[in-house]
């Protein structure tokens, strides 16, 4: 930015109406509110004054908290027996810290190391992103500022703090930047975990999941990409696994690369017409494509699974199959209504 944007995931999707079809390009950014609003974090969400002293509960500074993930973390913290009130000092309790633009430009390194001093933060958990991925490659300087120049300086206050930075980060690299930030990371030689996701989605803001819902109900014809696999990611999941990581403490000492995200493989049109059908509308209003349909200045892998071994091992995690997942989000979109429209 010098806004923290997130973006819902930019996947090769069209609607056809009448004549011809236009690629979709749904993005949501932080500054704007969410499509659907997040709980009140009264629990493990209060901004703390100063004191410089450290306590038994982990403070925990989460960046892009209007985003998809920032808000599943929201939903964690109001609701989770293991978060903290401000005044809370029992062991193991979590307290966070959630942030967006209005409250903290992580492109500036001055506010984010106040930010951290005043807070006693111990770890930062990083959702803030440019993440449009067509406009990454056509403003590559607003992206690096977010993606890699506010990373850097995460990192710097991490290593200057003792703190420990939880990045977000990307299955594919885009615009070169998700890679720049990467390289911050280890650069600054803070004690760090990058979490590299992909094919993010959630009921907050917009993604590929609302945009599907919005077009199989209203256009007769929706144009998906099937030479493209991956895995979806449900955001509330990665947030779940990120607060169990904190909260248990596992998150010391094991510090590296990983890569999470919901388990099994699909297309974007495998993707697509199961949203279809577990929101009750058409499926056979989706219709497969190949990717040279719609050119784009990206350059999308035809496969990206990501291998969830290690993350799995190291925080013994159980991560659902992505189909129950999407089950889940829909669920909580009150969506599996027939003709329903997000």
């Amino acid at each position: 930015m010098p806004n923290d944007k997130t973006a819902a995931a930019q996947a090769p999707a069209t609607a056809e109406k009448t004549a011809g079809a236009a690629p979709d390009t749904a993005a949501t950014t932080a500054k704007t509110a969410p499509a659907t609003t997040p709980p009140t974090a009264t629990a493990g969400s209060a901004t703390l004054p100063g004191t410089g002293r450290r306590t038994a509960a982990i403070t925990v500074l989460v960046t892009g908290a209007n985003g998809q993930l920032g808000n599943e973390m929201r939903r964690i913290a109001a609701t989770d027996a293991t978060t903290a009130p401000a005044a809370a000092t029992a062991p193991g309790n979590v307290r966070y810290l959630f942030t967006d633009v209005a409250e903290l430009d992580i492109t500036d390194p001055q506010a984010v190391r106040r930010t951290m001093r005043e807070n006693d933060v111990e770890v930062i958990v990083n959702c803030a992103a440019y993440t449009n991925v067509n406009k990454a490659e056509e403003d590559e300087a607003a992206a690096d500022l977010l993606n890699h120049r506010a990373v850097a300086n995460l990192a710097a206050a991490a290593r200057e703090r003792g703190a420990t930075l939880i990045h977000i980060s990307t299955d594919y690299v885009y615009g070169r930047t998700k890679l720049a930030g990467e390289k911050a990371i280890a650069e600054a030689g803070c004690d760090a975990l990058i979490l590299r996701t992909a094919w993010l989605y959630s009921e907050f803001g917009n993604n590929f999941v609302k945009t599907m819902l919005r077009l199989t109900a209203q256009t007769p014809r929706v144009k998906v990409v099937f030479d493209q696999a991956g895995t979806p990611t449900y955001a509330a999941d990665l947030a779940g696994a990120i607060h169990r990581m904190i909260s248990s403490g596992a998150y010391r000492g094991n510090e590296g690369t990983y890569h999470f995200s919901n388990e099994g493989v699909c297309s974007w049109y495998d993707f697509a017409h199961e949203i279809a059908v577990l929101a009750g509308l058409d499926p056979a209003r989706v219709i497969p494509c190949h990717s040279e349909e719609f050119p784009s200045p990206v350059e999308r892998p035809r496969y990206s699974v990501l291998d969830k071994t290690k993350i799995k091992e190291t925080f013994n995690l159980t991560i659902p199959y992505w189909r129950d997942a999407l089950e889940r989000c829909l669920e909580r979109l009150g969506a599996q209504t027939a003709g329903t429209a997000i």
